[in-house]
């Protein structure tokens, strides 16, 4: 890692021409991805470090710009060296809506994020990969390999594996029968950033795909690092529905709110799965062991169903008695 900062450091020098600038970290993410905040000539820049050989920066600078037209608040790219993977990118400021939110802020700051999300439902989806039931299953995988298997080293029965394959297939098929929209996919409190105009700056998507219309809303409502009463999720997630309903985002048939809220749930539960997959691997592949402290909180939302669809009742209990009772 030395030895690509000194080579981004001589792109910015030989390349751009930029002189008697300062360059600092800025953050990082759970990707290989690296982001450092340049002052030039008394203006800020977010310079992205993806090494081609662990990220592809392609899709990022489509999906840029696919948002950036839809006058979507992004981080512009003004600049890139995608063989050696690095992204000269206008800077959004550094207040997380992690940071931002409270009982106070969250009204007004979700309302621009669900405003916003509407403008990413909307936009063209042509060049977008499709977010498929092989793709579904294999990230619910994610929870059974890393978290269950790896983690806490737990050795399934037979009917443990089945009763996981079962819910993993209800999930994926409540997940395809959803009307498909552009899906940003990681839609929450780390990627957004709070900005005076056009709230809120939006990060990290690149991984965006067409498909399910609840996937980025339950990723900003059922938020693995804040969470909310449920009363009010329900609140705001039907109020998106009935946004959805008003921008031609969902039609007629789609106006049931019983049928919105288990799309809603069960889309959250297969997120869910992913996320502590995820964050469970983290730690064991990558070294970054902050996102254990995570898990319970995002295995919560899974639980918290068991008395509303029964159909996830075994999995509920499976998570309570194996999962969190062994983390």
């Amino acid at each position: 890692m030395p030895d690509r900062l000194d080579a981004l450091k001589r792109w910015l020098e030989s390349e751009l021409e930029f002189r008697d600038y300062t360059i600092n970290p800025a953050s990082s993410d759970a990707s290989f991805r690296r982001y450092f905040r340049v002052v030039h000539d008394g203006e800020n820049f977010i310079v992205m470090d993806a090494p081609p050989e662990r990220e592809d920066s392609r899709p990022f600078v489509s999906v840029s710009r696919l948002f950036f037209d839809a006058g979507l608040n992004v981080p512009e790219v003004i600049d890139a060296d995608l063989d050696r993977g690095y992204l000269l990118l206008s800077d959004l400021g550094s207040e997380l809506y992690l940071d931002a939110l409270d009982e106070n802020t969250c009204e007004r700051l979700n309302a621009d994020a669900l405003a916003a999300l509407a403008v990413i439902q909307t936009c063209a989806t042509g060049d977008l990969p499709l977010y498929d039931r092989a793709l579904l299953l294999n990230e619910m995988e994610l929870f059974r390999e890393w978290l269950v298997g790896r983690h806490l080293g737990i050795s399934l029965t037979d009917s443990q594996h089945e009763m996981l394959d079962d819910v993993f297939a209800l999930l994926a098929d409540n997940a395809l029968a959803q009307p498909k929209v552009c899906v940003h996919r990681d839609y929450h409190s780390r990627n957004l950033m709070v900005t005076r105009r056009n709230n809120p700056g939006i990060l990290d998507f690149q991984d965006a795909v067409l498909g399910p219309v609840t996937y980025d809303l339950v990723s900003l409502l059922r938020d693995c690092y804040i969470k909310w009463p449920q009363e009010q999720v329900e609140e705001w997630a039907l109020g998106y529905q009935q946004l959805a309903l008003q921008s031609g985002i969902l039609h007629g048939e789609h106006d049931d709110p019983e049928l919105f809220l288990r799309w809603f749930d069960l889309m959250g539960v297969q997120r869910h799965l992913k996320a502590a997959g995820i964050f469970a691997r983290l730690n064991h592949r990558d070294g970054k062991s902050g996102y254990l402290h995570d898990i319970p909180r995002t295995l919560s939302y899974i639980t918290d169903l068991e008395g509303r669809h029964p159909d996830l009742a075994a999995l509920c209990i499976f998570i309570e008695s194996e999962v969190l009772a062994s983390l």
